[in-house]
């Protein structure tokens, strides 16, 4: 039988034969295809496809490639190979033909080639055949070239396209309109728009026209890229070149007018459709509706819905959508269920989008009874909910603090076959660190990861937000690292969450660090991260790297708002630096800014705090002036600023208005008054606001009850301050500092076994004493001669890690001198300058007397050295001490051996030290003697050989002036400050 003879080598051999009928071998190839059952070889096809091209049965040519194509598993480049080896074959049986007619037909096969993977939807491999063709001298033609470049465009291949569109330059492919179009096309949608324009002008210049089709491509670009001007003057060029501009034009103008909500410009583009007998569609319509209801005006929209249907226009989905979107927008729910009702009676479908709609209506209004309807609604009607509808949903109930119905939904959104995508992982986890449900935020951040859903910068932000405003900074540093380690890169919000988690720590040392490092990264910082820094260093006292920061901002073109003039005005007043927050201030108001009531109550405060209440109401007045209420705040500064005046009948007057402007006293305004009140020792008025606060519902905090007790104090009432501070006890607050003026009472008035028995209560009670109580307690026992106790009482403060400070080191200090201890005394200092606390001008005393006492003159200058050289000042007591021991000795010549002494020991007195001996001569009016004292000193180069008596008698006269040229700057800026222009 012929059959058993036939084989692939056999019907290539056929093939191969100039056979000259090559419908009949077509025929013969596919009987053998159908009765053998046996695969061809791939080249048997090739050459198949090429006699048929040659003969110029295209069609038939069409199927044999495709088959081709299904049958190879060596993908494009197998094909390839063969069909190149095939042309090869095919000019050697074939010598004597027309050449040129071969090559040309050749080139067809390589197209239907390219054409058959296009179709398919295979467009890498219709790319790479392209390409490996066009290496091998074989080039197809525009017209599949164009073909491919759309399709490319339809697919949104845009990596693609550009790979084929460069391999068509180097194959020196023509242009004609259609590439150019294509090309045009692709620019606007990689959003480079400039590009696109440059092209449309290139082309005439090459002598090829655009079309209509060009220009709407174009217009379409510019619209969707926000330049609707431009494209509407491209419009009006195009009316100049004698192209009619259609419905498609029109309708994208329109479109554009109404997304940047100009809704007369896109109506007037409406009425010249009419004008040029043009009749506008639904996309036309839908623009205009959709464009009305952006720019808020829904009325405006429903009228044209009237015209629409006036004109014979029927609705269609998408008009009904973008209807439905507004009033949902506008919260209108009512209008929004019409108008669902009235599309599915004239037999329109909602879709998905419909139902999103309204779903995120419902959301807004927290109805999800009425969002669990319409997802029942979409059930019956087949409609998938997509991921953008339950991401909406989460979002929506994540948002109003519904976590676990968020979590519900996207276990019903998985279960229905919906991949969550990173956006809703990111607000489910979002969602739960605001509730601060950390472990679930992580969890949930693994199973994302599993899923193979990446997390973004967006997702790792949001735990890091989170785990910063719990102040969990360890953690939120880990995540900083893991992300890290994943290839992201941290934005300033990453940054910025950690700078304002260690600023709101205390730890600047560590935000810096981090702000450095976001810098050292490129990363600009805003705003926000500066006035967190700003005020994280004023809030530690470091006004001047706060100020640093201030400078920075302004250096890289970060301008400061509100926030941070008010935040560095705040630090600046609560550190005292009342000139540079006034500075500040007027520097703010030069800029235009409008400063708001938080910053006028910092500065008000600022001058009641250093006396300036003049200066506070004249402040309160200029700011009511412009606009500004001030609230409740602002008035306890100013009755806290006339109580610290002593104006407690202002202060009163001040508070009695407060009702009248609208405003309620708070516990901090009757805290404030009623420390008046005890601090001008009027009790019964105290105690009358006391009484009333509790009546009008304002319950006394421990301020009040502090204000109290230290007033009964004051009074030597130490039974009624212990009935208030035992009543403060029992309500939950009493404060540390009402113990402390409870136990200042009962050790002024000898009660000191109430005092310690107080001390053990308290313990017991949980009201912590600080080192302000024990310094009470050691002061008291010291004065009263009980040193031993005072010794206990300064061993326990320690055992409680209550550290000393200068105040308790003094009054033990003062104990021992008064009892004639000095040896203790001085191994009691030294142990407090081992550990670094600075002594103040009482404790300087304290040790100049003693030392005095003791006879030795040189130890007491060399303290007067060391306090002057540590800043600080010779109060009038160490002045008199010094000018009694040195100066009024019968002879000078003391004096002078003191000094010799002290150069013989190798010791150099300052020039402040050496300046206030002369004053103390000077002062006790023995001149001879101070001129003797200085050439002593120059002798031994403690001041220059050119110095002068008056030189060392006058530094003190120049430290007066130099504090009221201060107070003079600061009245100066206080002016400035006020001179804003209206």
């Amino acid at each position: 039988m012929v059959s058993n003879k036939l084989s692939p080598d056999v019907v290539h051999s056929v093939i191969t034969k100039q056979v000259n009928d090559p419908k009949r071998l077509l025929d013969f190839f596919n009987w053998v295809q159908f009765q053998m059952g046996f695969s061809q070889k791939l080249q048997s096809f090739s050459i198949l496809a090429l006699i048929l091209c040659n003969s110029r049965l295209f069609s038939r040519a069409d199927s044999v490639v495709n088959q081709m194509i299904m049958m190879s598993s060596g993908g494009y480049s197998e094909i390839l190979d063969s069909l190149i080896k095939s042309c090869k074959e095919f000019d050697l049986n074939n010598g004597n033909g027309n050449e040129n007619s071969n090559n040309n037909d050749r080139g067809v096969v390589f197209e239907l080639l390219v054409d058959g993977y296009k179709k398919k939807g295979l467009f890498d491999e219709a790319v790479s055949f392209f390409l490996g063709a066009k290496r091998n001298g074989f080039v197809v033609g525009l017209l599949c070239c164009n073909g491919l470049l759309s399709d490319l465009l339809k697919a949104n291949k845009l990596e693609l396209f550009w790979r084929f569109y460069n391999g068509m330059l180097e194959a020196n492919v023509l242009h004609d309109v259609y590439t150019y179009t294509h090309l045009i096309n692709a620019h606007f949608r990689a959003g480079n728009a400039k590009e696109g324009k440059r092209l449309l002008f290139e082309m005439e210049e090459k002598g090829c026209s655009p079309s209509l089709v060009t220009y709407n491509v174009v217009i379409g670009g510019l619209c969707r890229a926000g330049e609707v001007d431009e494209a509407f003057e491209l419009k009006k060029l195009m009316d100049k070149k004698g192209l009619v501009a259609d419905v498609f034009t029109y309708s994208i103008l329109i479109d554009g007018f109404g997304k940047q909500k100009r809704c007369t410009e896109a109506k007037l583009m409406l009425e010249e459709m009419f004008s040029k007998g043009l009749k506008p569609g639904h996309v036309a319509y839908t623009a205009l509706i959709d464009g009305f209801m952006r720019q808020g005006d829904s009325r405006e929209a429903f009228q044209v819905k009237e015209e629409m249907l006036a004109r014979g226009v029927k609705l269609n989905l998408f008009t009904y959508n973008a209807l439905v979107k507004g009033v949902c927008k506008f919260g209108d729910m009512e209008k929004a269920n019409a108008l669902l009702n009235e599309m599915i009676m004239v037999g329109i479908k909602p879709d998905t989008q419909t139902y999103n709609n309204m779903i995120e209506g419902y959301l807004k209004e927290q109805n999800t009874s009425r969002v669990k309807d319409l997802l029942s609604e979409m059930k019956k009607s087949n409609l998938v909910p997509t991921a953008y509808t339950c991401g909406m949903i989460i979002n929506g109930l994540c948002r109003h603090g519904s976590i676990e119905d968020a979590s519900r939904v996207f276990e019903i959104m998985v279960s229905l076959g919906v991949k969550p995508n990173a956006v809703i992982y990111t607000t489910l986890i979002k969602g739960h660190v605001q509730e601060g449900r950390f472990q679930e935020a992580v969890r949930i951040l693994k199973v994302m990861d599993k899923k193979g859903v990446q997390p973004d910068v967006l997702c790792y932000n949001s735990v890091i937000i989170g785990l910063c405003k719990a102040r969990k900074m360890e953690e939120a540093k880990d995540y900083l690292v893991e992300m890290i380690e994943r290839g992201l890169k941290p934005n300033v919000y990453t940054y910025g969450a950690l700078i304002h988690g260690y600023c709101k720590s205390g730890e600047m040392q560590v935000a810096d660090r981090y702000f450095k490092e976001m810098l050292g990264c490129g990363i600009a910082p805003n705003d926000v991260v500066c006035t967190a820094l700003i005020d994280g260093y004023c809030k530690e006292g470091s006004t001047t790297e706060a100020t640093s920061i201030f400078r920075c901002m302004l250096g890289r073109s970060v301008h400061p708002d509100v926030r941070t003039y008010s935040a560095l005005i705040h630090g600046l007043l609560r550190n005292g630096k009342l000139q540079g927050a006034m500075e500040l201030l007027s520097e703010f108001l030069e800029k235009g800014l409008v400063p708001d009531v938080f910053t006028y109550n910092s500065i008000i405060s600022g001058f009641c705090k250093q006396g300036g209440i003049g200066k506070a109401f004249q402040l309160h007045e200029y700011m009511c002036q412009k606009g500004i209420s001030p609230n409740i705040i602002t008035y306890n500064a100013l009755i806290n600023g006339l109580c610290k005046a002593g104006e407690i009948e202002r202060a009163r007057e001040l508070f009695d208005g407060i009702p009248g402007k609208g405003l309620a006293h708070n516990a901090v305004t009757y805290a404030t008054i009623i420390d008046g009140y005890c601090k001008s020792g009027n009790l019964s008025k105290a105690f009358r606001l006391f009484d009333e606060m509790t009546l009008k519902g304002v319950p006394p905090d421990s301020f009040v009850y502090s204000a109290l007790i230290d007033g009964c104090r004051k009074e030597g009432n130490t039974e009624k301050a212990l009935s208030l501070f035992l009543e403060s006890v029992q309500k939950g607050f009493a404060s540390t500092s009402s113990l402390n003026a409870l136990m200042d009472g009962f050790c002024k008035s000898g009660k000191v076994i109430e005092a310690n028995q107080l001390l053990e209560d308290m313990v017991d009670k949980h009201v912590k004493p600080d080192h302000v109580t024990y310094t009470i307690l050691i002061d008291y026992h010291c004065k009263t001669g009980f040193l031993k106790e005072a010794e206990q009482f300064f061993v326990d403060m320690q055992k409680r890690n209550l550290m000393p400070n200068a105040l308790t080191y003094t009054a033990l200090l003062s104990g021992y001198n008064m009892a004639g201890r000095r040896s203790e005394m001085f191994a009691l200092f030294d142990e407090m300058i081992a550990k670094d606390i600075e002594p103040d001008g009482v404790t300087w005393s304290v040790m100049i007397d003693a030392h005095l006492k003791e006879g030795d003159h040189v130890k007491t200058l060399k303290l007067v050295d060391d306090m002057l050289k540590k800043g600080g000042n010779v109060s009038k007591n160490v002045c008199h001490v010094l000018i009694d021991a040195l100066c009024r000795k019968e002879h000078v010549s003391e004096v002078l051996k003191v000094l010799e002494k002290i150069e013989e020991q190798g010791l150099n007195l300052s020039l402040a030290t050496c300046s206030t001996l002369v004053r103390c001569f000077h002062k006790a009016g023995k001149m001879d003697g101070a001129a003797r004292v200085l050439k002593s000193m120059v002798r031994f180069k403690w001041v220059p050989d050119s110095t002068e008596l008056n030189d060392l008698i006058n530094v003190e006269q120049d430290s007066t002036d130099s504090e009221n040229t201060g107070d003079f700057l600061k009245q100066m800026a206080w002016e400035v400050a006020c001179q804003v222009r209206a």
